[in-house]
């Protein structure tokens, strides 16, 4: 994600044309990052809406396409919902928000450039916002609405989409940004099969943090994994995947700072807010100062390579989860 400071070199002349002739959209873009300067608040919202709409714990599910329309339809709605309550936008006097003092309408697509716009929004500024869960992108930008940047329409709410030629005029404060990953819809389908394999919650999270290492999973995808109420026990070193792998060399680090720590330590990605991250480690030899290493449990610890042998691990400092 560009920080502020870069944006202007990465649009294009046409939206910097229609950014310097337009105060309330400046006054526009600079609250939203303001609130929000890497654009890591506006993905997690994402992210989270689409998991809601997905609902594994109860369905299963982690793959868009397998919604229903009506579900595809609702994303919208959502979306709007749920970045006004993460941002906490008042309500618009016409549009759907009020921001910097200004009437902003959403509109959310899964697919680029399909933005449904209704014949009220014309002269308002839209707030477009796309994300493709299979991509793992997402954008939002900000555009006034002009009748005649817009294609007829033929559906019966009169709603209209933007000329492909004049999404040029759109001014994006995220463009192509990289959504917090559905591991799930992205792993190996042999893996995920080996994982969905399983009978029990249990032994489907034990498979997945054995196979899915080194990379970030989130909380939904634990959910969807062990389809039950008490999934974050599933985890918990009591019982849970934790103590399971534990034999194996396996450690499973949380959104704790301590954790956190760790995770830097080793190299291996940083779980954020609500994720966990597992890595098979072995025991690190005297001076060997070759790789990223990290003293747990009275001793050094290095990431294991695909030729060391599997040995019982470290436990991690203690906390609920």
């Amino acid at each position: 994600m560009l920080p502020l400071d870069d944006i202007a070199a990465a649009i294009n002349i046409s939206a910097q044309s229609a950014l310097q002739h337009d105060p309330a959209l400046i006054a526009v873009r600079d609250h939203i990052c303001r609130l929000d300067p890497t654009g890591r608040r506006f993905s997690v919202v994402l992210r989270d809406t689409i998991d809601q709409l997905l609902n594994g714990e109860v369905t299963g599910r982690f793959d868009w396409k397998t919604l229903f329309k009506t579900e595809k339809t609702h994303a919208g709605t959502l979306v709007e919902i749920n970045l006004q309550r993460e941002f906490k936008f008042s309500d618009g006097i016409d549009m759907d928000y009020r921001i910097a003092g200004v009437d902003v309408d959403c509109k959310y697509s899964q697919q680029f450039g399909g933005w449904m716009i209704p014949p009220e929004a014309i002269g308002h500024l839209c707030l477009l916002v796309w994300a493709d869960d299979s991509k793992g992108l997402w954008s939002a930008g900000l555009l006034r609405i002009r009748r005649e940047w817009l294609n007829g329409g033929n559906n019966r709410d009169l709603k209209l989409t933007i000329k492909a030629e004049h999404r040029s005029k759109i001014f994006w404060l995220w463009r192509d940004a990289v959504l917090p990953e559905n591991v799930l819809l992205h792993m190996d389908p042999k893996d995920r099969d080996r994982v969905f394999s399983h009978k029990s919650g249990q032994a489907r999270l034990n498979e997945l943090f054995r196979l899915v290492q080194s990379r970030r999973i989130g909380r939904n995808v634990v959910r969807t994994v062990a389809q039950q109420k008490d999934y974050m026990k599933r985890v918990r070193g009591n019982g849970g995947a934790r103590s399971a792998l534990q034999r194996e060399g396996i450690i499973i680090m949380g959104d704790y700072a301590s954790h956190q720590e760790i995770a830097a330590k080793l190299q291996v990605p940083v779980p954020e807010e609500g994720e966990f991250v597992s890595v098979r480690v072995v025991k690190a030899g005297p001076g060997d100062d070759s790789q990223p290493q990290v003293n747990l449990d009275g001793g050094w610890w290095k990431p294991a390579g695909p030729g060391d042998p599997h040995e019982w691990g470290p436990l991690l400092p203690k906390h609920t989860v």
